[in-house]
């Protein structure tokens, strides 16, 4: 079978692979690494600060620009816009990409698939990361929908591009529309090489997320206090990635991140726990043997998510490293995990106190296994594989 040649549109946000946070950029990392053992040709559309052994790689950026993700369109729009014109101008100056793997949200798919269709372009596959398609305000449910309407072939044209997402849970509210161009979801995944194995671990909870009323960083201290349990709280506030100076921020009444909702989220609804409480603590932004070493050693991951979860990096993280899970039973969670086995699913806050309890239950090796039957970045490379062929094939 001939050599598949694949250009990866990651985006222009963070390098690969990243420092600390990073949740496609985290993927990424995984599955390139993968392909190159599955002798595909890869290059990389990313940040010039990434570095891949054995990739090609392409940039306009010299360095991630995460920075300015949340800032107006009009202000970001010109960064994830240029980078990927800037890919899509050497696709198709170099004519010989067998399919364009995109991971750029929304943006990616539109300029993408008009394009394909003119046959300028290999068939592309576009992982819907997400967020989901079912959101809760009205309004915002209304235009979204109106927007994922938009794809469907041209008059006349086959379409050629391919929608892949990281869950069954973020694709079944899909519109029709989408899932008439979309393959079988392919789950994300993590090399189980790069992760720490505690099968003993120490007294203390963890959570790994950026802060956020979605992922409810707040309930997790509530019931620590509650319970009189140690919690290490991990993950960026508003971008912020470090205690000195989140302290500073905190400290200033005239910080421009006061206009931030995720960083009021935390000086209103979890700073409070940390300063009544002395065994709740924010720790920064893990990286590193830090946070390998802090995930392997915690007794459980709490992850009481307030939404429905796509997926959910950190919890394959966290059983990658013989870490149960405990998480409120929403979106992708009742996919990773299995309840009893390698972790809990609470329906309620009460039901996850009471599996707070219960976490010593749990078999460190029975959550890892988890990971290396279903989550592993060889079974998610090969998924990949088997989509682009088929991406191939049907636009052949």
């Amino acid at each position: 079978m001939a050599r598949l040649k694949v250009a990866m549109l990651a985006t222009p946000w963070l390098k690969i692979p990243p420092q600390g946070y990073g949740g496609i950029e985290v993927v990424l990392d995984a599955l390139l690494r993968e392909l190159q053992g599955l002798d595909v040709d890869v290059t990389l559309f990313s940040v010039g600060e990434s570095r891949m052994k054995g990739v090609k790689l392409r940039s306009l950026f010299d360095k991630g620009l995460y920075q300015h993700i949340h800032k107006p369109l009009y202000e970001n729009g010109p960064i994830v816009f240029g980078h990927i014109q800037s890919a899509i101008n050497e696709i198709v100056a170099s004519g010989d990409f067998d399919v364009i793997h995109d991971h750029n949200p929304f943006v990616g798919p539109s300029m993408l698939h008009n394009l394909s269709q003119f046959a300028q372009l290999p068939p592309v596959i576009h992982t819907v990361h997400g967020p989901p398609f079912d959101y809760a305000d009205d309004e915002l449910y209304a235009a979204t929908n109106a927007y994922w309407q938009q794809f469907r072939p041209l008059d006349g044209k086959q379409h050629r591009m391919f929608f892949v997402g990281i869950s069954d849970a973020l694709m079944e509210p899909a519109p029709q529309t989408v899932k008439n161009m979309s393959l079988a979801p392919v789950h994300n995944a993590v090399t189980l090489d790069d992760f720490m194995f505690a099968d003993r671990k120490k007294n203390y909870f963890l959570t790994l997320a950026r802060f956020s009323q979605d992922k409810g960083q707040h309930i997790a201290a509530r019931l620590c206090a509650e319970l009189k349990q140690p919690l290490k709280m991990a993950g960026t506030v508003a971008g912020i990635d470090s205690v000195a100076r989140l302290q500073s921020e905190l400290a200033n009444p005239m910080s421009d991140y006061r206009q931030s909702t995720d960083f009021r989220y935390y000086s209103d609804q979890v700073l409070p726990f940390t300063i009544d409480y002395r065994h709740i603590n924010y720790v920064g932004n893990l990286s590193g043997k830090r946070k390998l070493s802090t995930i392997a050693n915690a007794k459980a991951l709490l992850f009481p998510i307030t939404w429905d979860e796509p997926f959910g990096m950190a919890v394959i993280e966290a059983l990658a490293s013989g870490t149960p899970v405990i998480a409120m039973n929403r979106g992708a969670m009742p996919e990773i995990i299995e309840h009893g086995v390698s972790g809990f699913l609470a329906n309620d806050i009460d039901e996850f106190k009471h599996y707070m309890q219960l976490v010593d239950q749990i078999d460190p090796a029975a959550c890892r296994q988890r990971v290396a039957d279903r989550f592993s970045s060889s079974v998610m490379a090969k998924n990949y594989v088997e989509r682009y062929r088929q991406a191939i094939e049907l636009t052949t």
